[in-house]
């Protein structure tokens, strides 16, 4: 925004061609889906090529329903990808813990939320009670996942990288695996095309 230059204006364009493109598009919700909180978290690690900052983003599933997303560049530098990570997971396990206030305000019953990320190091760095050298560069306060999982009010796993929604948040993609990940976001043309005769809706990892 300080200095744009004829590569930014182009950037736009594309952007406003592709949002163009879809205007005709929609998300599916599913008054058949259960009330299980899902997260996929994910971080592009300095990812910016300005100023070496990584963009974390989220999504959050009530079943099969997107209910709540965020993509934000983070506001330091981190020395590793597992950092990156572990600040993108300790965002998603903010927004999840509100959410199940929420719920739980409203009278829904809930379970311990899921939050699914793809990097190792940030996962066994949320469950382990170990200090390591590696991790003392971390700000303590992203380290209120731990305390959440200790109390079992989350639980974080790891998913694989071909599983991993937020890619499309964080990362230049294929139009291929963009498509596929639009779609399995619901993200469709003709949302009611996921009906099935019995009324229901594929799963959100269903590639048929």
């Amino acid at each position: 925004m300080q200095a744009p230059t004829d590569e930014h204006w182009s950037a736009v364009k594309r952007i406003l061609r592709y949002l163009k493109s879809i205007i005709q598009h929609g998300h599916f919700l599913s008054r058949h889906s259960s009330i299980q909180l899902t997260a996929y978290t994910d971080a592009d690690w300095a990812g910016s090529i300005d100023d070496r900052k990584s963009t974390n983003g989220y999504y959050v599933f009530l079943g099969t329903n997107l209910i709540s997303w965020s993509s934000k560049k983070q506001c330091t530098v981190p020395r590793s990808s597992t950092e990156a990570e572990y600040r993108g997971l300790a965002s998603a396990a903010a927004e999840v813990v509100w959410l199940q206030s929420l719920l739980r305000e409203l009278g829904v019953p809930q379970s311990p939320p899921i939050v699914l990320c793809d990097n190792l190091g940030a996962t066994y760095l949320s469950i382990n009670s170990i200090r390591y050298s590696r991790s003392k560069y971390a700000e303590i306060g992203v380290h209120f996942v731990r305390d959440y999982i200790t109390n079992r009010v989350l639980d974080v796993r790891f998913v694989s990288t071909k599983d991993q929604l937020t890619d499309i948040l964080t990362k230049s993609l294929s139009s291929l695996r963009f498509s596929m990940l639009k779609n399995k976001l619901l993200v469709l043309s003709n949302p009611l095309c996921l009906r099935r005769p019995g009324g229901c809706i594929r799963d959100i990892n269903d590639n048929t």
